[in-house]
């Protein structure tokens, strides 16, 4: 393969767009000043599709953001627990965040444990049930796609902010990125995230065929894939697309977990770069065995994800520096709502700051020298 040294151009854009704020400029004057409830603590509540890698790290830098504005009281730590698994995070936070002016209600948690066909339709009306009868939530957290979809509906009317999904338009949570197409939703959008990604990733390796897996049955899959940006840049960069079926949905973790790795061991020998996207089969505790294909075939990766990925063996990914910058942005929507403004009427529009993580230990195992350009841009090096 014929490795690329990143192009000036692309240093000096990213040098630009580093520059810029993290967030769209608000002109909205809403405070975000800590205020009570008419004197009571607001009730935030959480749903999600299911466990993901992601979810807790979100969850907890969250907390952190809350803590930076004076909304909760700053803790030393928060434990993690288990990699994917939210609820026991939830038990914790709702047990030991001191605060004032907010409480996370511990009994208002919900998971559906990727099981779209039940336990998915059961959450939903238990949600929207106690939002509409009990009333004693506040705030909703919607957490990923399945969850931003299952709120962003017309059944209630309970500010719900959405975290981690990756294309909410696409997915058809919100209506476009200015607008959510609903008074009490809020979902944070970056249209161009993974078209930027991509063409970082083309711009260092060159590649002239790319390998991805997805779950392309469903329009879910679709989209935590990034299918649409994948094809575009393909279009304009020059290069083929082979991909793989992997379900992820109505399977066991383990399955969906065999199922990517039966896609990368076929896709190795085939490609000359391969794209790691949001997928429920790609787990960080076994990411020597998913990725053991690529360091055979010499096959540079990236993580659509992040950083944590590069920590576990991915080449390349965007820092996100344990999702700090996306979570401030969420902590001053939710702040800004408390203090009285509509979720509809506040920014959607947030970009990472486009800083490199990448693995050394990664390069030399396929035989990559990374040029000093790369490791000067990279915020984080593993």
């Amino acid at each position: 393969m014929q490795w690329h040294v990143w192009p000036a151009i692309l240093l000096i854009l990213i040098g630009c767009l580093g520059a810029l704020p993290a967030a769209a400029a608000e002109s909205n004057p809403f405070s975000t000043k800590p205020t009570t409830h008419h004197g009571l603590k607001w009730r935030i509540g959480y749903l999600e599709g299911g466990p993901y890698s992601n979810y807790p790290l979100n969850l907890k830098a969250l907390v952190a953001a809350l803590a930076d504005l004076g909304w909760v009281e700053t803790v030393d730590s928060i434990p993690l627990g288990s990699e994917a698994d939210t609820s026991l995070l939830w038990r914790w936070i709702s047990r030991n965040i001191k605060s004032d002016y907010l409480t996370f209600v511990a009994d208002a948690y919900w998971s559906s444990n990727w099981d779209g066909k039940k336990r998915r339709i059961q959450n939903r009306r238990a949600v929207i049930k106690r939002l509409t009868t009990k009333k004693d939530i506040d705030l909703m957290l919607a957490m990923g796609t399945w969850a931003g979809q299952d709120l962003a509906t017309n059944r209630h009317h309970v500010p719900t902010i959405v975290i981690s999904s990756s294309n909410p338009v696409g997915a058809k949570i919100i209506k476009s990125e200015q607008d959510s197409g609903f008074d009490h939703v809020n979902a944070r959008v970056d249209p161009t995230r993974y078209e930027r990604q991509l063409r970082i990733f083309h711009d260092i390796v060159g590649f002239t065929r790319l390998g991805i897996v997805s779950e392309s049955d469903t329009v879910e899959g679709k989209t935590y894939a990034a299918i649409n940006d994948v094809q575009r840049v393909a279009g304009e960069k020059h290069f083929d697309i082979l991909s793989c079926h992997a379900p992820f949905s109505k399977v066991t973790q383990e399955e969906a977990f065999q199922a990517v790795l039966r896609c990368h061991r076929q896709l190795a020998p085939k490609v000359d770069a391969f794209y790691i996207t949001v997928h429920r089969g790609v787990d960080l505790q076994r990411m020597p065995e998913l990725l053991a294909p690529f360091y055979e075939y010499k096959v540079p990766t990236f993580s659509q994800s992040g950083s944590q990925e590069v920590q576990a063996g991915v080449l390349l990914s965007i820092a996100r520096a344990g999702f700090k910058y996306i979570a401030e942005f969420h902590a001053q929507t939710i702040a800004k709502i408390f203090n009285g403004a509509k979720p509809h009427d506040l920014d959607q529009l947030f970009q990472d700051p486009p800083r490199i993580a990448i693995n050394t230990r990664t390069a030399r195992i396929i035989g990559y020298d990374p040029p000093m350009e790369i490791l000067n841009m990279a915020d984080e090096i593993y």
